[in-house]
């Protein structure tokens, strides 16, 4: 389960980035550095989305969770 638990450390690190990234374009006041934080918070959701489908993939066509749920 190493795999998939680096991958949660890694999924909750990048909801934490996202949150930062968006905290910090209220909090400026300059317009270019604003947008930047913006697009940064938005760049995140693209790596979300794919730890997100990996962990589910990995769920799903892990070999030794299918033997788990299946009681060996």
């Amino acid at each position: 389960m190493t795999v998939q638990s680096d991958l949660k450390k890694a999924i909750a690190a990048a909801e934490a980035a996202k949150g930062t990234y968006a905290m910090a374009a209220e909090a400026t006041e300059d317009q270019t550095t604003k947008e930047k934080y913006q697009q940064m918070s938005a760049d995140m959701d693209d790596h979300l989305m794919f730890l997100n489908n990996r962990m589910n993939y990995l769920d799903n066509n892990n070999s030794l969770n299918r033997q788990s749920e299946q009681g060996y």
